[in-house]
């Protein structure tokens, strides 16, 4: 059985994984997970009360992150998920070979403004924990880096022409 794309769209809270990574999956014909629906009831709680999660919280997430992407078949799979580390993404990676990482960055005040999202459960005072986490993509890793903000149109377009490329 051929192996679809496996793409994560990564960033911290307020840089628009959820709607570009549809976006993405729309233009790639793949399925789309929002990576918070994975989410143990205990790591949303945390969040929710402004708790920063521990990496022993996000284990077993980021294994569900990637046995998402692996299950996902000859469609392939998009998944939208913060993905702030380094060993985080090597995670994601060990259940979901050749995960392709689509970075959004940007200024942290547009950040802020955009976390202010009625219903959701990740605080805004949690932007600076998550922001003093983030590691960028590496030398090495399999992915793109872009402003979030540059139109998400444009974001889709770059992602879909950079996945195309290197999956051939």
């Amino acid at each position: 059985m051929r192996v679809g794309v496996r793409v994560v769209v990564m960033g911290v809270s307020g840089s628009g994984k959820s709607t570009v990574g549809r976006l993405v999956a729309d233009g790639l014909g793949a399925g789309f997970v929002d990576g918070d629906d994975l989410h143990p009831a205990a790591n949303v709680a945390k969040m929710s009360q402004g708790i920063p999660l521990t990496d022993d919280d996000r284990e077993p997430w980021l294994r569900a992150v990637g046995r998402t992407l692996a299950d996902a078949g000859p469609a392939g799979m998009v998944v939208a998920c913060s993905a702030l580390k380094r060993t985080y993404r090597d995670l994601i990676r060990s259940e979901a070979p050749g995960t392709y990482f689509a970075e959004l960055d940007g200024d942290r005040a547009l950040l802020a403004e955009r976390m202010i999202r009625p219903g959701h459960f990740m605080p805004a005072s949690l932007l600076d924990s998550q922001l003093a986490t983030l590691e960028p993509l590496q030398p090495g890793e399999d992915g793109v880096r872009l402003d979030v903000a540059e139109p998400p149109e444009d974001l889709v377009t770059a992602i879909v022409d950079d996945v195309r490329s290197a999956v051939g």
